[in-house]
């Protein structure tokens, strides 16, 4: 759906459509390509001068696309869905600031809950910045082709950067898996799915041979992962969110049940003895490749700590912990996070931060999805909203991602539940509006 002629009878309209278009393709490639694509994984990169170079270049980029989208949101007539739900938001950062006070190292957890807010304000206004739907298509289309061609660019042309090596120090027995410009190959497996995704909303939007092409390229990439978990998850999840859509009454049992239940398999067999051996009685493997090590102390350090927990970023890899030495009997020390999202936001922020981040993340995407009109509840818009949704969900069971400020994953994720908030107060744009009402990407006020 194209502006119509408001736009183009209007300079400043125009101009405002030209800015938004490159705000979104600058932050899609920000997150998707970043600024330093094929990193080298052997001994080589730690010696490597530009690394901090590349860390300060990487700020610098990321408070201009902020500053940049932020003038563009305060400009915009939907100006008041900006970090919303504003009751909810405040206390839950004013919360993170607080325990991070308490903490060990609280300058580490203000600069991740500044960055944290950051990265809320830009995804809250990520979806005003294209002028229709189509576009948003079209944009979302280009975009994936662009990061597919770049990871197999990586594999047929820099194979030693963008195939795991045995050389490498962390993790050599991934040797062979792809990873493309991605750091690691479950990075990667977890892009490929999301780009899954993208191309059957493509598909459905704008051009059937695009979305084909990305749907095909992210598959067969993601089989050369090696990411036995997001392969297996890309089809459960078109699955369930088939199932979510149109069986209203098991929507709360999917989300609520199924990451309790999720979770329980998970984290419950592990720091409950009796509960993992009757799991394992039944034929099913909860260690999930050493993570059970991970979480089993996890929960014990946060049994230490249940109301406020270490501080935001100031558990795993800190000093105290690293350097341990014979206090803490285990490997878990050196583990980079926690492989659970719920239980990482619980150890660094305890129960009150856990209980207000699932309020957010679980509980007001199906709130808004119940206010949805049935034409706006059932459009290949909301569905793409709900399959990266249910996946980032289920995905956070093994893998650290909420709140973390360069993960595409987790962007995407605030992105969607900006989109439910959006879908579930407003009606599809099928026409151009007025030039004094504005334009907007996908939803207008009904």
């Amino acid at each position: 759906m194209d502006r119509g002629g408001a736009t183009r009878g209007d300079p400043g309209e125009a101009l405002r459509a030209r800015f938004g278009a490159v705000l979104f393709m600058a932050t899609f490639l920000f997150f998707w390509v970043s600024l330093t694509p094929f990193v080298d994984l052997t001994g080589e990169a730690i010696l490597d001068p530009s690394a901090g170079n590349s860390n300060r270049l990487n700020q610098i980029v990321s408070l201009m696309l902020f500053a940049g989208t932020l003038a563009y949101g305060l400009m915009h007539p939907l100006r008041h869905v900006i970090l919303q739900p504003r009751l909810l938001l405040a206390p839950l950062f004013t919360w993170f600031i607080l325990v991070s006070l308490l903490g060990a190292h609280p300058m580490l957890g203000i600069k991740a809950t500044v960055l944290a807010v950051i990265v809320t304000i830009n995804a809250s206004i990520y979806l005003l910045l294209p002028s229709s739907e189509r576009q948003f298509a079209r944009m979302l289309g280009i975009g994936t082709l662009i990061v597919l061609g770049l990871s197999y660019y990586g594999v047929v042309f820099k194979p030693t950067l963008a195939i795991h090596q045995a050389s490498e120090l962390r993790e050599p027995m991934n040797a062979g898996l792809w990873r493309g410009h991605f750091p690691h190959k479950n990075s990667a497996a977890a892009a490929m799915v999301i780009a899954a995704f993208f191309g059957l909303f493509v598909w459905s939007v704008w051009s059937r041979l695009a979305g084909a092409v990305i749907v095909a390229g992210a598959f067969f990439f993601l089989m050369h992962t090696g990411g036995k978990t997001s392969t297996a998850m890309l089809p459960a999840i078109i699955l369930l969110a088939f199932v979510f859509e149109r069986i209203r009454f098991l929507r709360i049992p999917i989300v609520i049940g199924g990451v309790g239940a999720f979770n329980l398999l998970a984290v419950g067999s592990a720091a409950f003895r009796p509960l993992g051996e009757f799991i394992a009685g039944l034929g099913i493997d909860a260690t999930f490749t050493n993570r059970a090590d991970i979480w089993r102390f996890a929960f014990g350090q946060f049994a230490e700590r249940p109301l406020t927990g270490y501080g935001v970023k100031a558990f795993w890899q800190t000093s105290e912990l690293v350097h341990s030495g014979g206090s803490v009997e285990t490997w878990a020390v050196a583990a980079a996070n926690g492989h659970n999202s719920y239980l990482d936001i619980a150890l660094m922020t305890g129960l009150p931060g856990l209980a207000m981040t699932v309020l957010w993340v679980l509980v007001l995407p199906l709130r808004d999805i119940s206010r949805m009109a049935p034409a706006v509840e059932h459009s290949p818009l909301t569905r793409l909203y709900t399959r990266i949704w249910l996946y980032a969900i289920f995905n956070a069971g093994l893998e650290s991602l909420f709140f973390e400020g360069g993960n595409v994953l987790w962007f995407l994720l605030v992105v969607s539940l900006y989109g439910f908030r959006l879908q579930g107060s407003a009606a599809l744009a099928e026409t151009s509006r007025p030039a004094a009402t504005g334009s907007f990407a996908h939803a207008q006020p009904a």
